[in-house]
């Protein structure tokens, strides 16, 4: 019975001075907090945001009922999420640099990752000579025109692998087949030649980050000894540009470096994209109408069942209208992590030293503020419209904005649009199974990326 007491009396003290140190830092500078559900001990709102499948639509509920700038406890840590284009765009340029860190997770210090790559580095010199290197030498547009055959060869294998499927009433995973078509399309940019075997389901094992790691670790190295004795190459494959750049000066950029800057372009290249192109595909499928305009402009454009060339996007309005709709619908990422450094306020709210920040583009893609029938895919929404996804429109930006913006953007816009724009133009598509295509579902599978619950299982039929 004492050892009872004893324990329980210990709880309540631990519980009282966690409530403390919850007013004190609520109270500190006297300042306010933004409202949110209250945390219970230990667990903080975790019960708020867990009892779903989906917790990025749970968050969604708190901030209908508390507001665009809520505050949450996960277990000790402060978490601020804000949920409306204006809260963003004070959080992401008004005030970039005070949320320009960004919270690691233990996976990341698992694989030493934090310490070389530019996804999680701090903002400063490092950071911004990767940063440098990443927009001069791999995503300007004359580096990305220079590879444009590479990946329009990419695209018709997978068009070549398609029409094989058609053929023989073969259902192709759309999912799957993109993935590993962006696999194979940056691998030729980087390595000049391909990781996985096309189509045949072997990529699966590099969405193991450490699996990924040790087979870039061996293309590098591989590329060492065709290189030892030579400062330089007249290559122009990615990593002989950066092998050159380092060359010449390693503080920049060293082998660690490179290791984890090509790790992060397959991390970041591959799943999202065959994930936006995935959704893309059941979104068009659903709603007959949105293939027949898409085909007709191809149609006209281009030709039917002809390729699309990347310099065609520019004359395809209706495709862009498309992309863009995805994007808001399914950005690639449910929220942009951030974490202040230290106390700072934002929007009239107080946001202590160290608070996780979570602005919440699912949320504001689907905004009734901000869209009209927001649920609704509707690609002509876009139409004559000069909103884009690169930073400047806090309506729509799934791949960030400011300092922290997505640099492979450009990369990935031209590939999403010309993958979907051949894969509409050169096959008529049918669900698996003779579901009806009005049935396709858009379950969502919560994690880093949003994922179908589901595979996109569809049969290209043979224009």
């Amino acid at each position: 019975m004492d050892y009872v007491a004893i324990v329980g009396g210990l709880l309540l003290a631990w519980t009282l001075l966690q409530c403390i140190r919850w007013l004190a830092i609520s109270n500190r500078c006297n300042r306010k907090l933004p409202p949110g559900p209250v945390p219970l001990p230990l667990i903080g709102n975790l019960h708020n945001i867990l009892l779903g499948s989906q917790p990025h639509q749970s968050i969604a509920k708190l901030a209908d009922k508390y507001g665009p700038i809520i505050s949450l406890r996960f277990g000790r840590i402060t978490t601020v999420v804000t949920s409306s284009s204006a809260v963003a765009k004070e959080v992401l340029q008004k005030k970039d640099l005070a949320f320009s860190s960004r919270t690691i997770p233990d996976a990341i210090y698992a694989l030493n990752h934090c310490q070389f790559s530019v996804v999680w580095l701090p903002v400063a010199n490092r950071w911004r000579s990767l940063r440098k290197i990443l927009n001069s030498n791999i995503f300007s547009g004359s580096r990305l025109d220079a590879k444009q055959h590479l990946r329009s060869r990419k695209i018709q294998d997978l068009i070549a692998y398609c029409d094989r499927c058609s053929q023989t009433g073969e259902a192709v995973n759309i999912g799957q087949a993109t993935f590993e078509t962006s696999m194979n399309l940056l691998s030729n940019t980087i390595f000049s030649k391909d990781v996985v075997d096309p189509y045949a389901n072997s990529g699966k094992e590099f969405k193991d980050v450490g699996k990924l790691l040790q087979q870039i670790e061996g293309l590098i190295h591989e590329r060492f000894e065709q290189r030892r004795g030579f400062a330089t190459s007249s290559s122009t494959d990615v990593l002989d540009v950066l092998l050159n750049i380092s060359n010449e000066d390693p503080q920049p950029i060293d082998r660690n470096h490179i290791e984890r800057l090509c790790l992060d372009l397959f991390v970041a290249g591959t799943d999202a994209t065959s994930n936006t192109l995935e959704w893309a595909m059941v979104e068009v499928m659903r709603k007959p109408y949105i293939m027949r305009k898409a085909k007709a402009e191809l149609a006209e454009v281009i030709g039917k069942g002809k390729a699309i060339e990347e310099a065609d996007v520019a004359c395809l309005p209706y495709l862009q209208c498309i992309v863009k709709e995805t994007l808001r619908v399914h950005p690639p990422v449910p929220f942009l992590i951030r974490k202040v450094d230290q106390d700072v306020e934002a929007c009239g709210y107080f946001v202590p030293k160290d608070s996780l920040v979570l602005v919440y583009v699912w949320s504001i893609g689907r905004d009734p503020a901000i869209w009209e029938d927001p649920l609704t895919f509707k690609p002509e929404r876009f139409w004559g419209s000069k909103m884009d996804v690169r930073g400047q429109d806090f309506e729509l930006i799934p791949f960030g904005a400011s300092r922290r913006i997505c640099p492979g953007l450009p990369l990935a816009t031209r590939t999403v649009s010309v993958m979907l724009g051949s894969l509409l133009n050169s096959f008529d598509w049918k669900a698996e199974g003779d579901i009806a295509l009005e049935d396709l579902d858009v379950e969502e599978k919560f994690g880093i990326t949003l994922a179908r619950l589901r595979p996109l299982r569809v049969v290209p039929v043979p224009l």
